[in-house]
């Protein structure tokens, strides 16, 4: 019965895998795309202009971006009559470029214009970064590394902080030289494996039955327990690693419940170190990517999420299908 599931479980894996893989390589490649838009937005001086996206025509980038039809025409070097419903696509068929770069080419027009005319009033972006927790962020600009670290030790242990987003903004004040490099790393993986630690302890002490009642404290809710379970069962070692990587959202999880289980705590903390430094240098190499406006990256953002999320089943799917899923001894 046992070789049967077995069996069925790496067939399953292998259909998952074979069905995860067109839209991983769509996502890379869309991903891939929305980089290279944001940077040229930022090399255009003006990273608003990162949405502009080549499905759009031209009354609507001269809508949105508050930019005369008439300077956008005479930038790209179009014909007057060039109706405004032309698309940037169709425009860069036209050219003789790939999307990507004709839409570098019109957020240069846009910056140039906005640069000639009269500064408009700024408007804040609803967006997913105002939704986070600003008075942290400010306090992260303020004091800098004793927030950084309070930070993260208490997003490693479940609470809703904006930990991603700080490792983020530490990358960006040390491109700008506002912070270190090395003592940010540190302090950040430090005081991930700390709470990771912390996490784990607590699982050990409380017990299954006491975090049932009392675990939605550490984010110990009864779906995210489910499906830090379910990663556990398929492969306990590469669950510590995904939890403080691609879904890092439930590492606090992950810890308590390999405290519960009473997992070998060298290797729990050996995988925990390797897993956050690897999402340290991604977060802070992000950060020093997308500069100073965050704002202005969340197109981007989304599309990498929505990458490392099919990496992690296409990884998970694999090594199920092959076999070869490591398990966390006790």
């Amino acid at each position: 019965m046992i070789d049967l599931r077995t069996h069925r479980a790496r067939r399953a894996a292998f259909w998952i895998f074979a069905l995860a893989l067109l839209p991983t390589v769509f996502a890379g490649l869309r991903t891939y795309g929305s980089f290279r838009v944001l940077r040229s937005a930022y090399e255009a001086g003006m990273p608003v202009t990162s949405s502009i996206r080549a499905w759009m025509t031209l009354d609507y980038v001269a809508t949105s971006y508050h930019t005369p039809k008439a300077a956008l025409i005479e930038g790209l070097g179009l014909a007057p009559t060039t109706a405004g419903d032309t698309s940037l696509l169709t425009l860069a068929v036209r050219a003789g470029l790939l999307p990507p770069e004709y839409v570098a080419r019109v957020q240069r027009v846009v910056a140039q214009a906005a640069n000639n005319s009269a500064p408009a009033p700024a408007t804040k972006a609803a967006g997913w970064l105002s939704a986070m927790s600003d008075k942290i962020l400010s306090a992260l600009l303020v004091y800098g590394y004793p927030v950084l670290a309070a930070t993260l030790l208490l997003g490693s242990l479940g609470l809703p902080l904006p930990d991603g987003i700080a490792t983020a903004v530490a990358g960006s004040l040390a491109a700008q030289g506002r912070m270190d490099w090395l003592w940010a790393g540190a302090i950040i993986v430090v005081a991930s494996v700390l709470g990771d630690a912390a996490g784990y302890g607590i699982g050990r002490l409380l017990g299954a039955e006491v975090l049932t009642r009392r675990g939605h404290w550490f984010g110990y809710s009864a779906q995210r327990r489910a499906h830090a379970q379910a990663l556990f069962d398929q492969s306990g070692l590469l669950t510590v690693f995904i939890t403080r990587t691609f879904v890092s959202y439930l590492s606090s999880v992950a810890s308590l419940l390999a405290g519960i289980a009473n997992y070998r705590l060298s290797r729990f903390l050996a995988v925990a170190v390797a897993g956050r430094m690897v999402w340290t240098a991604a977060y802070l190499g992000l950060g020093a990517a997308v500069g100073s406006d965050l704002e202005a990256a969340a197109g981007f953002l989304t599309n990498l999420s929505i990458l490392l999320l099919l990496l992690t089943v296409l990884s998970g799917s694999g090594l199920i299908a092959a076999g070869r899923a490591p398990a966390l001894h006790k």
